[in-house]
């Protein structure tokens, strides 16, 4: 075959780079393939996050009036009225129209951010959640960070040391703790070191934000000695899953290949961890994570209501107990956008953590 027979599918290299021609099709090299499905895939999964918001939208609505009560004679107080000022209430507050019609006023409301009027307060209910979360997001939030470092830092080194006294001690109190209820945990830390149990002497408060009559750094100081028992209640239930979560994974990793051929290099045990195991264990940690950040803003109600915690749980418990129903379902839907945009935003992250998901 001579030079001037070179087959037609062949083409020539480009003269200033070697490599093959510059064109359209350089265009739709791998980089650009990648990047077109990763923004089919975060369109898919904002898609679903969509859907997901109508859906407790409509849920949100319908479930509170499944709630065996009357929302106006509860608010009555057991008073005698007439049934004459019952019909003005069910009037004034909307419950006299048809559930179609109630629906439809509620939907449409809700989509322009206005959730209606608190039956009990006669305050708007974005009013009283704005009013409420920052309260809510410094406990659950200290808390957080609290039990995220703990177990991470705990899970791998109890993974790291497979079958020994402290892998065997921490998983079996990481498994106690997980396994107790919040709110019973809450009531006998509250027992024990709020009134106080024989030689153990009341020291925390036993509910409540603040003492209400200090400003400044006193009032700092007072609030962190109120947060005391409850951060360390979510805590240790916090802890004990991700502990769970973060030693699960870290043992799946410890038999690849990889930190086999890491060991052979001569690399250092805590390098191979640090560097190697740690960042692949950390994948369905990192869900988790996100799973808890939504519900940072979700609060917890039965945390929440056993130590009288001004924040968004005891607001929703003393809603629920009207039931003031734009209230509830106002919250509701606040915390179900919480921990779905939450989830949404782990699922836009985690391809860049691992290239496989998305593809």
């Amino acid at each position: 075959m001579t030079a001037d027979s070179t087959p037609a599918l062949v083409q020539p290299a480009d003269a200033a780079t070697g490599g093959p021609p510059a064109g359209p099709s350089a265009a739709r090299g791998p980089r650009a393939r990648n990047t077109t499905a990763y923004l089919k895939y975060v369109a898919a999964k904002i898609a679903g996050a969509v859907v997901s918001l109508f859906a407790v939208l409509v849920t949100s609505f319908f479930l509170f009036r499944l709630i065996p009560s009357d929302p106006v004679k509860q608010m009555t107080g057991g008073r005698r009225v007439s049934a004459e000022q019952l019909e003005s209430m069910r009037h004034q507050f909307g419950l006299d129209q048809p559930m179609w019609q109630q629906f439809t006023s509620y939907i449409g409301d809700a989509l322009t951010g206005d959730f209606g009027d608190s039956f009990a307060y006669h305050a708007p209910v974005i009013d009283k959640i704005v009013e409420k979360l920052p309260a809510t997001l410094l406990l659950t939030g200290t808390a957080y960070v609290l039990y995220s470092i703990i177990g991470i830092w705990l899970g791998t080194r109890t993974a790291w040391r497979n079958g020994s006294a402290g892998d065997r001690f921490n998983t079996a109190l990481a498994l106690t703790l997980y396994s107790v209820p919040s709110f019973w945990l809450g009531l006998l830390l509250i027992i024990v070191f709020s009134v106080g149990v024989g030689p153990i002497p009341g020291m925390f408060p036993t509910g409540g934000m603040s003492s209400g009559d200090t400003s400044g750094l006193d009032y700092v100081i007072d609030v962190a000695h109120h947060m005391v028992l409850p951060v360390i209640t979510l805590v240790a239930v916090g802890y004990a899953q991700t502990l769970l979560v973060m030693r699960s994974s870290l043992l799946d990793e410890m038999g690849s290949d990889y930190l086999t051929t890491a060991r052979a290099k001569g690399l250092r045990d805590d390098v191979v961890r640090r560097k190697h195991a740690v960042p692949n264990a950390m994948l369905p940690t990192f869900t988790l994570m996100f799973v808890n950040l939504g519900q940072v803003v979700a609060g917890q109600i039965l945390v929440e209501t056993v130590f009288s915690w001004p924040g968004l749980g005891s607001l929703f418990y003393q809603g629920l107990s009207t039931p003031d129903l734009p209230l509830v379902q106002g919250l509701f839907f606040v915390f179900a956008t919480a921990v779905i945009l939450a989830n949404t935003l782990a699922d836009v992250l985690y391809p860049l953590l691992d290239p496989r998901v998305g593809r």
